[in-house]
């Protein structure tokens, strides 16, 4: 919104949530079934008849491929909407990637009604489970024998009866099960146009993402690894993402780099999340946001070249189950040198769920250094700076809330 409102764009904000309309400002809202496609589909052609709309862009993995199946209807610039949606689908991508030749780790489809201790039978160890449909390393849990794989089995299945069907759509009921790969892991942040990738970033993970869990904390640009294994990376993310058949617009991808090359673990159809995008400035003085809507709507962009310094992001993990009751350090935390910006999107009082079965983070610091180094070292400093405080009340305890009208 803020990238749109910087570039004098008229906005109309697709939404099932009404609470949207209190931080639209000037723009218009817009009621949508996200998840009865022909109905949302219904309502935009409707808008449309008297509020023309240029471009329609998703921002998370569910919005792409409600933006993708609009924008065919209103025959409007847009990837195609098997490719999109199998950038939302793990199994199907991983189908996709592999009959391309691309190296992904091996997989195989499971039902949760399927028995877990018979499956442990013809899987190699280590493995990951994992939901198909989810994102932020939710439900991702690595299993190194029979009995882990087991329990972890169990814990997804329950995570997926919790979220429901609305939540996961075509994920309902289905756990990916592959195997581990070992090796540092990297972010790219690329632009596809006519189906030539253009690489905006190249994060590095600093932070070790062995399991059980896959918590992401850390990430730096520029990365350092040698040249010649971000080319690879570089070539490899953009046959994945010519593979799914993406050609326009935003992509993230996730590859690992190991003793065997760079291996795919997965390539999104659009930005990337939380407040991350804070990191990137371009040279032409755009953020993200506004270099991803000035592609969509053909507009000029002066240079993609991204600012000559270091930047990254840590989001900030949630240490434990329990309610926030304070956050302590903000301005020790602010004062670390190299720290930009630190926002802390988790509220006091919130319940609080770490991974696997959390989606979310206690928040984001942002920092710019000269090198990536200093970067990363601003980053931990400022983070041991900061104190959650977290309490976990006795059920018995626990006072009720009633609204009275």
């Amino acid at each position: 919104m803020d990238a749109a409102r910087k570039l004098k764009l008229d906005v109309v904000v697709g939404s099932k949530r009404a609470a949207m309309l209190e931080d639209l400002g000037d723009a218009a809202f817009l009621p949508l079934k996200m998840h009865d496609l022909e109905e949302a589909v219904r309502s935009v052609l409707e808008f449309a008849r008297t509020t023309p709309i240029d471009v329609v862009v998703g921002v998370d993995d569910h919005t792409t491929v409600v933006a993708a199946v609009i924008s065919a209807a209103l025959r409007l610039p847009h990837n195609p909407v098997t490719a999109v949606a199998a950038a939302r689908n793990k199994h199907r991508m991983r189908e996709l990637l592999h009959a391309q030749g691309l190296p992904v780790p091996r997989f195989a489809l499971f039902s949760v009604d399927d028995d877990p201790a018979a499956i442990a039978e013809k899987i190699a160890f280590p493995c990951v489970v994992k939901p198909i449909s989810l994102s932020a390393s939710c439900g991702v849990i690595r299993a190194n024998d029979r009995d882990e794989f087991v329990a972890a089995f169990h814990r997804v299945a329950a995570l997926l009866e919790k979220l429901g069907g609305e939540t996961l759509g075509e994920g309902a009921g289905k756990i990916l099960v592959e195997d581990f790969v070992p090796g540092r892991e990297v972010a790219l942040e690329g632009l596809l146009t006519n189906g030539e990738l253009r690489v905006l970033a190249l994060f590095d993970k600093p932070d070790a993402l062995d399991g059980p869990f896959f918590e992401e904390t850390i990430y730096v640009t520029p990365s350092r690894l040698p040249a010649a294994v971000q080319r690879e990376v570089t070539s490899c993310a953009a046959r994945a993402a010519r593979a799914l058949g993406l050609g326009e617009g935003p992509v993230h991808g996730e590859l690992r780099v190991s003793d065997r090359g760079v291996w795919v673990i997965e390539i999104a159809a659009r930005s990337i999340g939380g407040r991350c995008s804070q990191t990137l400035r371009f040279v032409a003085g755009l953020s993200l946001e506004e270099v991803i809507l000035c592609h969509a709507l053909r507009m000029d962009i002066p240079s993609l070249d991204r600012e000559g310094r270091a930047a990254g992001v840590m989001m900030l993990p949630i240490p434990r189950a329990g309610m926030l009751e304070e956050v302590r350090g903000l301005e020790k935390a602010l004062a670390v040198p190299g720290i930009e910006d630190l926002e802390i999107t988790a509220q006091l009082g919130d319940e609080l769920v770490p991974l696997p079965e959390g989606t979310r983070y206690l928040g984001f610091l942002i920092a710019r250094g000269e090198t990536p180094e200093a970067v990363e070292a601003a980053l931990r400093d400022a983070h041991r700076e900061l104190e959650f405080v977290i309490i976990s009340a006795p059920a018995e305890t626990q006072r009720s809330r009633v609204m009275i009208f």
